[in-house]
């Protein structure tokens, strides 16, 4: 998963500010992790702690570290934010927004068969986005990565994709990238980053057509650099050593885990 916290973090300064080209530098001084991988990680660790996989579990881990990153990069989107911090008693709330897409790439590494896999998306997913394409959005993630990581040719897995969900994975980069803006849904997030898995060459390739496509730069990086660390097997090292330096501790103990336990990618760290 730490192909998901690259791309958040590569396409985060770009999120307010698209650029509509692969040609960018990949780090600045202002590239930082967002919730997206806050998010994320929070998952891992679930998955980490909780064999029976539980939304109380859940929403224990994701609650601890949003109160630790109580302010990442870009912020949590507002009903989020009250779902975390209002106080109230915690309900899903009908969401179809990519906040499910952007945080479950861990599920897609942690499980053998790919009906647990979708199982435990639907659970990641639902705590909050129960909403039919909210879930959806987490299953496609979750399966691509699984399907990925275990030998799945791209056209395997974008006929895959398209027949269990009914996405459009029938264009290209060039052809959305011109008139493709900011988009929070899973709907109008899940297919493009998809897409931009599937037109790459390498893990480097992937994330930069991610954010060059535009709109919700950080998220549809986030989605398509997990995907494409599961396929490609391998990140330059430069950039895993980059990316590394970036992150606080805990990150790093998790991805450890997460390595030790289901695989990933992550080099000598």
């Amino acid at each position: 998963m730490l192909g998901a916290i690259i791309g958040d973090t590569v396409g985060s300064i770009y999120e307010f500010g698209n650029i509509k080209t692969t040609d960018f530098p990949l780090f600045s001084e202002r590239s930082e992790f967002t919730d997206d991988s806050v998010m994320s990680v929070a998952v891992a660790d679930w998955l980490l702690r909780d064999k029976n996989h539980t939304h109380k579990e859940l929403e224990a881990s994701m609650v601890r570290f949003a109160n630790q990153y109580r302010n990442p990069k870009g912020g949590y989107g507002w009903s989020f934010y009250q779902w975390l911090f209002s106080g109230r008693e915690r309900k899903p709330y009908n969401s179809w927004g990519n906040g499910s897409a952007m945080r479950v790439s861990a599920v897609g590494w942690a499980f053998e068969t790919l009906e647990e896999t979708l199982r435990v998306a639907e659970i990641s997913a639902s705590i909050t986005h129960n909403h039919p394409e909210g879930i959806k959005g987490a299953q496609a993630v979750a399966a691509a990565i699984f399907l990925a990581r275990n030998g799945k040719t791209k056209a395997e897995i974008k006929e895959y994709v398209e027949t269990r969900f009914g996405y459009d994975l029938n264009r290209t980069c060039d052809e959305i990238r011109s008139d493709y803006d900011f988009d929070e849904s899973c709907q109008g997030t899940v297919p493009e980053a998809i897409i931009a898995f599937l037109d790459s060459t390498d893990f480097e390739s992937a994330v930069r057509l991610a954010v060059s496509l535009g709109g919700d730069s950080d998220t549809l990086a986030c989605i398509t650099g997990g995907i494409a660390e599961a396929y490609y097997q391998e990140i330059p090292e430069e950039i895993v050593k980059e990316m590394w330096s970036r992150l606080p501790d805990d990150f790093r103990e998790i991805l450890r885990e997460i390595r030790g336990r289901f695989g990933g990618t992550l080099g000598d760290f």
